[in-house]
């Protein structure tokens, strides 16, 4: 299949390249076909002349709040646990039943079913899934889309960020919980899970089976447009802004020849499935989250005294707006845009991946999934945002309240005026950024194009085909159409997935209730002595 899907990527390369649609026509025909879902789905519901949100967002924060209350905040309280988990500290009683280890009594009555001693089903481990799931959350929604957010929403569009993490985190949990739970596992071993799969199955289980099919459906389209959007054009788009400013490329096709050059890299890896993905995620995404955080906290470090008047900015931004974007609705709105944006939770696309992981227990992983929107849109995006502020206080390169024409530019622009020259460092981040944030949505989409048109090799390669095309795409075109294509297509996904989960609620509560019990099992087992604390930690 290797040599199939190079080939045709080949065979298109020159057709792209010396074609006569220009990039500007690339741009003007993109910006014609789209604009049309772009307006529907961020339409604006006018509460008053001055007060006007876009219906998407009220569906998403509404969402978060809910599952924050009903899981009693367990965005705060899973939080020990899940790093618990992800050490792998229950990797026992995940892989084959805390039954099966630990004997047939469980505290809190007949809640936890016993469970037969046998090896859980999956095809990676929780820090594979969970490293996978963030090179598809972790990338440049953090470096460039913060910079969209500050560009626009000014300062104040941080706290709406950090605060879409907070609450994103109870809708993560839950989402992929049940990516967990009803997951589909081929003869082969094969994971096959996501909204489409909870959606279908979950709702049959509540009587509402018609329903649920109709929702699965159209997720399953908007994780293809997302796939597409997202989590390729954006990252294409925002990689090649980065080459070809650092290397002064002023060729109208140079971002086109850089996107060929990604789509074979990208075409080398996502023919290998969600293993081959996840054994390059688990080592890119460490690596290069650890250069990307290491130089914020050196600027921050350097301009420590900085730091208060920064979040002082970002405070008082946040309840006034600044005269900026609208005034408060504005900036509130630009900050959970760009933080949902980021960190995808709520939107249903990092169940997915989570539903790959091998336990027993579907809210180990939904506990290990909450993390995602800490470390993505509370650590990574604030740091960012502090960066551009700190390093911005006299207006030199950025202005707040402008059209969106530069998004990782302005990031590397406030690194390099405390690190000269990290631009350069910053350039390889990007592309690692958006090479593996492209292979993680690469899959995501996939697992959607076999919902609708059915698992077989030559269905394989015509969404893979498509996707590469998409590449070389995103990278031709200017990063308004690419933003508001993406916005669009990843929030489109928002809707179906927060329904079918709002409903599925009761199931969550009990898969975490019996994973609980389990965790309770085992701790009571090591105080009793039964086990040897030291062989199972």
């Amino acid at each position: 299949m290797n040599k199939k899907l190079l080939t045709l990527l080949f065979t298109i390369a020159p057709m792209l390249t010396f074609a006569e649609s220009t990039t500007d026509k690339i741009d003007a025909i993109f910006k014609d076909y789209t604009g049309w879902f772009v307006n529907a789905i961020f339409y604006e519901i006018p509460f008053s002349e001055s007060f006007q949100i876009p219906w998407v967002l009220i569906v998403l924060v509404g969402g978060a709040l809910y599952f924050t209350f009903y899981f009693k905040f367990i965005n705060f309280a899973g939080f020990g646990t899940a790093i618990q988990v992800v050490r792998g500290k229950y990797e026992d009683i995940e892989k084959h039943g805390v039954d099966a280890l630990y004997g047939d009594q469980t505290p809190g009555g007949d809640i936890l079913e016993t469970i037969k001693d046998e090896s859980a089903d999956g095809e990676v481990s929780h820090f594979q899934a969970l490293t996978a799931a963030l090179s598809a959350t972790v990338g440049l929604g953090n470096i460039a889309g913060v910079a969209v957010a500050l560009s626009i929403g000014g300062p104040g569009a941080t706290f709406w960020m950090i605060l879409a993490g907070l609450l994103g985190m109870a809708s993560k949990f839950a989402e992929c919980t049940l990516g967990v739970k009803y997951r589909d596992v081929g003869e082969d071993g094969t994971v096959y899970g996501g909204p489409m799969y909870y959606l279908t199955k979950g709702l049959k289980e509540k009587g509402a089976g018609k329903f649920g099919k109709v929702l699965a459906i159209l997720f399953a389209i908007f994780v293809i447009g997302g796939s597409f959007g997202g989590g390729n054009m954006f990252q294409a788009n925002q990689a090649a802004a980065q080459f070809t400013k650092l290397f002064d490329l002023t060729s109208p096709n140079a971002g086109l020849y850089f996107g060929i050059v990604m789509a074979v890299l990208v075409a080398v890896v996502i023919i290998g499935g969600i293993k081959r993905i996840a054994s390059v995620t688990e080592k890119v995404v460490p690596f290069m989250a650890g250069i990307y955080v290491l130089a914020a906290v050196i600027i921050l470090f350097a301009n420590f005294t900085l730091i208060d008047d920064a979040f002082g900015l970002i405070f008082k931004g946040a309840f006034s707006g600044l005269g900026i974007a609208g005034g408060l609705i504005g900036v509130m709105i630009q900050g959970v845009r760009r933080g949902a944006f980021s960190n995808e939770a709520g939107v249903g696309s990092a169940a997915i991946a989570h539903s790959a992981v091998r336990t027993k227990y579907p809210a180990s992983e939904g506990i290990v999934a909450l993390l995602e929107p800490f470390v993505d849109t509370v650590v990574i995006c604030t740091m960012t945002a502090l960066v551009i502020i700190i390093t911005n206080f006299d207006g030199q390169f950025m202005e707040y309240g402008v059209e969106i024409k530069e998004g990782v530019e302005l990031t590397a622009v406030a690194f390099d005026s405390v690190i000269p020259h990290f631009s350069v460092v910053l350039t390889i981040a990007v592309i690692l950024f958006a090479f593996s944030t492209m292979i993680s949505w690469s899959y995501y989409g996939m697992q959607g194009w076999k919902f609708l048109f059915g698992k077989g090799k030559i269905t394989d390669l015509v969404y893979k085909l498509l996707f590469l095309i998409f590449v070389v795409v995103g990278a031709s075109i200017s990063l308004g159409a690419v933003i508001d294509f993406s916005d669009a297509m990843i929030f489109a996904m928002v809707v179906p997935n927060i329904i079918g989960v709002v409903m599925l609620s009761p199931v969550i509560k009990k898969e975490l209730t019996k994973y609980m019990n389990a965790i309770n099992k085992k701790e009571e087992a090591i105080e009793d002595g039964a086990i040897d604390v030291n062989e199972h930690m």
